[in-house]
């Protein structure tokens, strides 16, 4: 673990695997609560220093810290493609996300402006002006081990605040080759910290309930997210969630079918269907529903998968069992109900595939609403199409759900467009746009799909109190 700037062991410490090949790749300190009430108070006697220190002297850590991960990419991304699962190109993708926080928040920081209202009265001004919220406590996920990271330690440390960061069991060694970065840039002791553990659920509550903590933040499902929110509540802790998603994927029949269905390809198999804003349900206008199918299962049948370091590999495992048996499930119980199936279907277990956690990519269609995978994340590699009608069914259905974080249309209509965009209840939407993110845009959800943004300047805002002084003159 790496508390108040140093490198600690424990007693006690668990292994790290390769969801590939179920090889042990590391191991890493076996952190408790105790630990991480310690980093608490480090970060705690830290803040007023690191909070005291110029928008520049912060921006200029941060971009050293920048410049490091983009020197150290190729090792972190083969770092992550042997404990993460993602394919290597993937990963290189994410090495740049992750370093695009860092960079954005160094020039963010030197951008926070106060600002000055007028008064009724002459004798009278108002000045607002914005300073960090205290200690934060971040809880990150496995499937981006390193951008989610730097997403939350950039704004909170640009902002002028201290965090403490307990990363996902499954990928432990990314957060600490990133906490070596941080190391490395100058970002002195107590600022930045990082707790690992095997059993994250004490951690968790010493987040919600050490009084020091006056932010929590967190990405993961919507079950956990509502219980760390409601263990942070009575504090009336600050609180930002990037829970699940439901994305549909709208295709209207003035698009392009071959065009759209190559999009659906790749964001529906982005990390092998494991991320928050990957579609889940296909929507597509029943005049184009054939050649859709079509181009999307030509698409889907090239898939390669296999080890991340392995050329040509697109499709990686699986974080574990329990989530190849989730989607198993989800796929038996469509076609147990009358879904066809194109593609897949089932684990793959030949040549050296069986000791990972795959899944073939797959494609069903014929997806009604009493089927799982209509209304619940799917989190894997299978494309689940539905036909439409007319426009207002294709909103209504899209909107039934009650997540609320990404949807994608395609459409050559800009009225349709316009229209879509203000009906769908969704955070982010890609308007024939299959990568609507970006370090410099607001990230998150409505719903249960979370609370809060990350990225942009709101992102910053997550982290900074505000403060209004009114002078009698």
């Amino acid at each position: 673990m790496y508390i108040n700037g140093e490198w600690l062991s424990t007693a006690n410490s668990f292994a790290v695997f390769n969801p590939a090949s179920g090889a042990q790749i590391g191991e890493v300190a076996d952190g408790d609560r105790q630990h991480a009430a310690v980093a608490i108070d480090a970060a705690s006697a830290a803040f007023a220093d690191w909070a005291g220190r110029t928008a520049y002297a912060r921006a200029a850590i941060l971009e050293e810290a920048h410049r490091l991960m983009i020197e150290g990419r190729q090792a972190l991304a083969e770092l992550m493609s042997r404990e993460q699962g993602k394919p290597l190109k993937a990963a290189l993708n994410e090495v740049q996300y992750g370093a695009d926080f860092l960079k954005w928040y160094a020039e963010e920081a030197k951008r926070l402006y106060g600002e000055t209202i007028p008064s009724a009265r002459e004798d009278q001004r108002f000045m607002v002006r914005y300073q960090p919220i205290g200690v934060v406590a971040a809880v990150t996920p496995w499937n981006y081990p390193v951008s989610m990271i730097t997403r939350k330690v950039a704004p909170a440390l640009a902002a002028g605040c201290t965090i403490v960061v307990k990363p996902a069991e499954d990928t432990p060694l990314c957060a600490q080759a990133v906490f070596e970065i941080l190391h490395e840039a100058g970002v002195p002791a107590g600022v930045a910290n990082l707790v690992t553990t095997s059993t994250p659920q004490p951690v968790g509550e010493e987040f919600c309930t050490n009084p020091l903590v006056k932010k929590l933040t967190f990405t993961g499902s919507t079950a956990v997210g509502r219980k760390l929110a409601q263990d942070a509540a009575p504090q009336l802790k600050r609180v930002s969630m990037e829970l699940g998603g439901h994305a549909p994927f709208i295709v209207f029949d003035d698009a392009d079918p071959a065009h759209a269905a190559k999009g659906a390809a790749l964001v529906k198999f982005l990390n092998t269907g494991q991320a928050c804003i990957s579609p889940n349900r296909i929507l597509v206008q029943r005049s184009i529903l054939e050649p859709f199918v079509q181009t999307l299962s030509a698409r889907i049948a090239t898939m390669q998968a296999g080890d991340g370091l392995t050329e040509g590999v697109s499709i990686g495992p699986l974080v574990n069992q329990a989530a190849v048996e989730k989607v198993d499930d989800q796929v038996q119980d469509a076609i147990n109900r009358g879904a066809t199936l194109h593609l897949g279907g089932q684990r793959l277990v030949e040549d050296n595939l069986a000791a990972g956690h795959f899944y073939a990519p797959t494609l069903i269609s014929g997806v009604t609403p009493e089927m799982v995978i209509y209304r619940e994340e799917t989190f894997g590699p299978v494309a689940a199409v539905i036909a439409f009608d007319t426009v207002e069914q294709a909103i209504d259905m899209a909107n039934d759900t009650d997540y609320g974080l990404a949807a994608y249309v395609y459409t050559q209509n800009l009225s349709r467009a316009i229209r879509s965009f203000e009906a769908l209840n969704f955070g982010i939407i890609g308007i024939n746009d299959i990568n609507p993110t970006s370090a410099a845009a607001p990230f998150g959800g409505m719903n249960i799909s979370g609370m809060g943004r990350e990225g942009a300047r709101q992102g910053l805002h997550e982290y900074l109190e505000t403060k209004l002084g009114g002078f009698s003159v």
